[in-house]
């Protein structure tokens, strides 16, 4: 694994950093929004064809050309590390720009990051439970040691 990123995906059960969003959960958002790219993958966790992985620098690419391109919204499991405030800032900058982007990610509200992105979120989805992320074969984990929620964020704000 490349450095860039601190982990590929969050790790709930040591040794594994290749998590992925449990497909019902992710199928439901996707119903709702359309994801056109998968914004934080691997070839092993990938919810959608279309994703881009460490060595495609997310954090570099332009969402909101993406979505005005595909006609949909970006999807974002990001690494759950020291840089998840790079990742949500990129979510609310772009949207700006005129993207949509969903996130997911710990509901970390004691955090600076937090404070001062994530709340700039259009919506706020705390989900209800622990989560229980799945390794590339399909099989759960143990429930997420923190809880998780969604951030939604649209164009100029716009609730949705």
């Amino acid at each position: 694994m490349s450095d860039k990123w601190e982990t590929l995906h969050h790790s709930t059960e040591a040794g594994t950093d290749d998590w992925r969003t449990p497909r019902e959960f992710f199928e439901k958002l996707h119903a709702e929004f359309g994801f056109v790219v998968d914004a934080a993958a691997s070839p092993q966790n990938a919810m959608l064809p279309d994703y881009w992985t460490v060595t495609d620098n997310a954090l570099a690419q332009d969402w909101t050309a993406v979505c005005r391109e595909k006609g949909g919204a970006i999807w974002c499991n990001p690494p759950y590390g020291r840089n998840i405030g790079a990742w949500v800032t990129k979510a609310w900058i772009e949207s700006t720009r005129g993207a949509t982007v969903v996130l997911l990610t710990f509901a970390r509200t004691d955090t600076v990051w937090w404070h001062s992105w994530a709340a700039k979120a259009s919506e706020i989805r705390f989900v209800k439970g622990r989560l229980r992320f799945e390794k590339p074969d399909g099989t759960r984990g143990n429930p997420a040691p923190v809880p998780s929620v969604v951030l939604v964020f649209n164009p100029a704000g716009e609730n949705g």
